[in-house]
C-alpha cells in the first residue's frame, strides 16, 4: 500500500500567478440558448484565465516563485531543490526545471527535476520534495506546479474548453526538525490512461500531417489528435469513487480525526463531481473550498490556487489542519494530511 509519512518538513509559503486575460463562459459561441447557464450550474465554472501565445506554464511559475522568495526573504543560494510539475513543459527536452533553476538564479548545487502529472501533481510533488528535505541534508525547496491546459484544448470542444483554465503556483517547503510533516496515500490505475489523453504528438503516436485534421466527435465537440480528449463519464465514475476512498484510507492509516480538519481542499474537477465527493464523505459545506467559479480546472495548480484565493486570511494568521486530495489524468490520485502555522501567502499575481 502506498502510504508515506514524511516528518521534519513544513510548508512555509504559497503563491499563485494567473494570466490577466479572463474569458467568461457566458459569452462563448459554443453555447446556444440556455446551454451556458446549464453548464455553469453543473460545473461551477463561470470564467477562466487564458495564457497568451507567448506565456508558458514556466513563466507563470517563475513569477509565482520570484514573488514568494521575496516575501519569504529567502536567500536564493540557500534553495537546495526545485520540483516542477506540469504536463505543458517548455520543450519535449530539456527538462523545464533546469531552465527555471537558471532563470530564477538558483545555485548550480540545486537538485532540479520535472514530474509529468496533472490533477494529482501537487500531491505527488509535495511527497517528492518532502522526501528530499526530511533528513535535513537539504533545507529549503520550491515546488512549482501548474499548466497552460488551454493551449491543448480545442475552442470547439464544449467538454474541455469551458472547463479548464491556466495557472502556475509556488509552494515553499522547509526542513523543520521535530515537525509532524506530511502523511500521504497515493495510488495509480494506468488501465484508465485513455480517459484523459492527447492521442498524438508523443513517441507512441508521433506528429503527422493528419494530426491537425479536425474530427466532429459529437455535437459541439470538434477536435484534432493534438487536442485533449476527455471521457467525462469515465472520469466522473473514477473521481467519485477514488477520491473518497483515498481520504478514508489516509484517515484510517494515520488515525486522523476527520472532525478536527479545518479545511478539505480537493482538486477542482467540476462542481457536480466535487459535491458528490463531499457528500460521500459527509463533510460540512463550510469546510470544503472551491475556486472553480473564477478559475476553472487548473490541473496541478488547483489545490494551492484554492488555498491562496479561498482561505488566505485563515492560513496567514492561524494554525490549521488540512486534507488535500488530487485525482485525474493517469489515472492517478492521492491525498495528504498536513498542518500549517501562519503561512506566508503572497498576493495573487496577474501577468
Amino acid at each position: 500500500m502506498a502510504f508515506l509519512s514524511v516528518p521534519n518538513v513544513k510548508i512555509h509559503g504559497l503563491s499563485v500567478c494567473v494570466p490577466s486575460t479572463v474569458e467568461e463562459n457566458n459569452n462563448l459561441k459554443l453555447f446556444q440558448g440556455e446551454d451556458a447557464a446549464k453548464f455553469m450550474a453543473s460545473t461551477g465554472v463561470e470564467r477562466r484565465r487564458i495564457a497568451g501565445d507567448n506565456v508558458t506554464t514556466s513563466d507563470l511559475c517563475y513569477y509565482a516563485a520570484e514573488k514568494l522568495i521575496a516575501d519569504l526573504g529567502w536567500n536564493k543560494e540557500e534553495i537546495d531543490c526545485l520540483i516542477f510539475v506540469t504536463q505543458t513543459p517548455d520543450y519535449i527536452l530539456p527538462a523545464t526545471s533546469c531552465i527555471l533553476q537558471h532563470r530564477l538564479g538558483l545555485s548550480e548545487e540545486c537538485y532540479s527535476m520535472d514530474i509529468s502529472l496533472g490533477c494529482s501533481g501537487w500531491i505527488y510533488g509535495l511527497s517528492t520534495i518532502g522526501a528530499l528535505i526530511q533528513n535535513g541534508n537539504m533545507k529549503k525547496g520550491l515546488l512549482l506546479t501548474g499548466d497552460t491546459v488551454l493551449k491543448s484544448c480545442s475552442v470547439e470542444d464544449k467538454s474541455t474548453w469551458p472547463l479548464f483554465g491556466d495557472a502556475g503556483t509556488c509552494t515553499a517547503i522547509e526542513y523543520h526538525e521535530g515537525d509532524k510533516g506530511f502523511q500521504f496515500h497515493m495510488a495509480t490505475d494506468g488501465s484508465g490512461y485513455e480517459a484523459i489523453i492527447i492521442p498524438e504528438g508523443g513517441y507512441r503516436n508521433p506528429y503527422s500531417v493528419n494530426s491537425l485534421k479536425e474530427e466532429c466527435i459529437e455535437e459541439d465537440i470538434i477536435r484534432n489528435s493534438l487536442n485533449i480528449a476527455l471521457n467525462g463519464m469515465d472520469v466522473f465514475s473514477f473521481g467519485i469513487n477514488k477520491a473518497p476512498e483515498t481520504i478514508h484510507k489516509l484517515a484510517d492509516k494515520f488515525d486522523i480525526d476527520m472532525g478536527k480538519i479545518d479545511y478539505f481542499v480537493f482538486h477542482q474537477a467540476n462542481l457536480f463531481m466535487n459535491e458528490k465527493i463531499r457528500k460521500k464523505l459527509k463533510l460540512p459545506v463550510e469546510k470544503v473550498l472551491y475556486s472553480l467559479k473564477d478559475f476553472g480546472n487548473t490541473s496541478s495548480a488547483t489545490i494551492p490556487l484554492t488555498m491562496v484565493t479561498q482561505c488566505r486570511e485563515a492560513l496567514n494568521h492561524n494554525r490549521n489542519r488540512l486534507i488535500a486530495c488530487g485525482f485525474g489524468v493517469g489515472l492517478s490520485w492521492g491525498s495528504v494530511y498536513f498542518e500549517t502555522d501562519n503561512l506566508i501567502i503572497s498576493d495573487l499575481i496577474e501577468v
